[in-house]
């Protein structure tokens, strides 16, 4: 059986024998045409995929030639037409708890920098310079937390040990361990530090936008290490030229690779969608997408 690992990077190792593994040869984001052609060549029973876009006609041609499973290396599903998927009888199955460990601590890094101006302090030493802002402290601080889900919960432990106040935002969520769960509009309101780990949905689509953002504490800063698209980029440009907000984090964007004006700011840390990137948390996530295809492919053949 042919497996196609469409993620631009993964360690083929640990398949049976019975498995002839193809890997992504673009090394690099699908998209839609590349990924038909390959399943036409190659005919997969089952995928390892990355964030190319799954869409409906690509699952169709998929199911023409022969694909099954779904295995996505990671938790976002938003680039995957779910509904064509369950109509075309092709299984999705995600990794939730592989890259848990290692978007909280970007995240948590990424709060720390932001707060602390690390990036402009170290270029400032480099430039021949010495003394510059500081920053704030992060402990005793009020955290929003948008999604206490598995990320957002290992965030929120990660913050209450450094003695932050944690305030929580979830729908599906009534009560939590850590979190004082509250509407979104108090958390928006008393937030130091709000930070994303929701999925993207159309509901979703920049929930962050400027009049959350006119509602928020003056200083504030925002960290995404979730999906691009949660944040109105425009806006949160404005608002952190003009000085609504201290700083932001941003790990994931609407476009991607990003090239766009907020590359202009100092106040704004940016990483390359990296959050579940850390060695160890990469294998993890591997892993476990390799035995979610091997799990589903065995229960059909």
């Amino acid at each position: 059986m042919n497996i196609l690992t469409t993620t631009s990077n993964f360690d083929t190792g640990g398949f049976p024998e019975e498995f002839k593994v193809i890997k992504n040869p673009y090394k690099r984001k699908l998209t839609e045409d590349e990924s038909i052609q390959l399943y036409q060549e190659y005919k997969p029973v089952g995928i390892i995929a990355g964030v190319e876009p799954i869409t409906r006609r690509v699952l169709e041609a998929g199911k023409q030639n022969g694909l099954r499973v779904i295995s996505r290396c990671g938790v976002g599903v938003d680039s995957i037409d779910l509904m064509a998927a369950k109509e075309l009888g092709i299984i999705v199955r995600i990794t939730p708890n592989a890259p848990v460990v290692s978007v909280a601590e970007l995240t948590l890094s990424l709060i720390l920098a932001v707060s602390r101006n690390l990036i402009n302090l170290d270029k400032l030493v480099r430039d021949g310079g010495w003394k510059g802002n500081t920053g704030f402290l992060v402990s005793g601080k009020t955290v929003g937390i948008i999604g206490c889900g598995r990320i957002g919960s290992y965030v929120a432990k990660l913050l209450k040990a450094m003695g932050c106040n944690i305030l929580g935002y979830d729908p599906y969520i009534n009560s939590h361990d850590i979190c004082k769960m509250s509407s979104f509009e108090t958390l928006m309101t008393e937030s130091d530090i709000i930070t994303l780990h929701i999925p993207y949905t159309k509901e979703n689509h920049h929930i962050i936008n400027k009049n959350v953002i006119d509602r928020m504490k003056p200083g504030a800063i925002i960290i995404n290490c979730a999906r691009g698209g949660l944040i109105d980029e425009e806006a949160l440009y404005n608002a952190l030229k003009e000085g609504k907000l201290a700083g932001a984090g941003l790990d994931c964007f609407e476009n991607e690779p990003y090239r766009g004006k907020l590359c202009e700011l100092d106040n704004v840390i940016m990483t390359p969608h990296a959050g579940s990137s850390a060695k160890e948390g990469r294998a993890l996530m591997e892993a476990e997408a390799r035995d979610n295809l091997i799990e589903e492919l065995n229960k059909l053949f």
